[in-house]
């Protein structure tokens, strides 16, 4: 069995959901988990931030529920209104992230969410790929290259067919996958103590 959280770098309750997901790597550390981004804002949906007017209501709940923080930079963003969230660009950073840390993708993703959720850095410029590997201690130039280079769209693009070949369409959302059986543990928030005791049933 493993874990497969599918989630989006730019949706809110996936950051929110990251501190849960953290916890429950913790507690079940022989649990793989695989992180697969989503793809929640691609195509027609890649529109300035002020389109979605619900972000900051969503996102005071997301808050309040989880105790996720939305920073200063962040807020900044969403005040001017013009930023573009393209979230193929984040998965190609989160394919980067995966291939030169790949026992570290719950830290990788949530490494991501923090640079744009508390520092307001967008997840389509190199430079903020460079921040997060140095924050993780990683090779930071093998990871800008790896965002940068043509076979990571690829690699983007698999993780959206994964996420839709698991019948995946709301972020976050944690699954047990053992074998063919997917069982759906979290859906947009759950605690660790909860997804304990699903985790305990299924196994069982």
């Amino acid at each position: 069995m493993k874990l497969v959280n599918v989630f989006d770098a730019y949706c809110g309750w996936s950051h929110g959901f990251s501190g849960t997901l953290r916890q429950v790597a913790a507690r079940h550390s022989g649990l793989p988990v695989e992180v697969v981004s989503g793809g929640l804002f691609t195509g027609p949906r890649r529109v300035p931030i002020r389109e979605f007017g619900y972000v900051q209501g969503a996102n005071a709940k997301i808050a309040e529920l989880t105790g996720a923080e939305f920073g200063a930079g962040y807020t900044r963003l969403i005040a001017d209104g013009s930023f573009v969230m393209d979230s193929e660009a984040a998965a190609r950073g989160v394919a980067a992230l995966r291939a030169a840390a790949p026992d570290h993708a719950v830290e990788s993703a949530a490494a991501l969410q923090r640079a744009f959720y508390v520092d307001g850095l967008s997840l389509s410029a190199p430079a903020t790929y460079r921040t997060v590997a140095e924050r993780m201690g990683l090779d930071a130039d093998a990871v800008v290259a790896a965002f940068e280079a043509p076979g990571v769209r690829a690699a983007a693009e698999a993780d959206f067919r994964r996420a839709a070949e698991l019948g995946v369409n709301a972020f976050p959302t944690l699954l047990a996958v053992d074998g063919a059986r997917v069982s759906v543990l979290a859906r947009g928030h759950a605690t660790p103590d909860e997804i304990d005791q699903r985790l305990a049933a299924l196994t069982a």
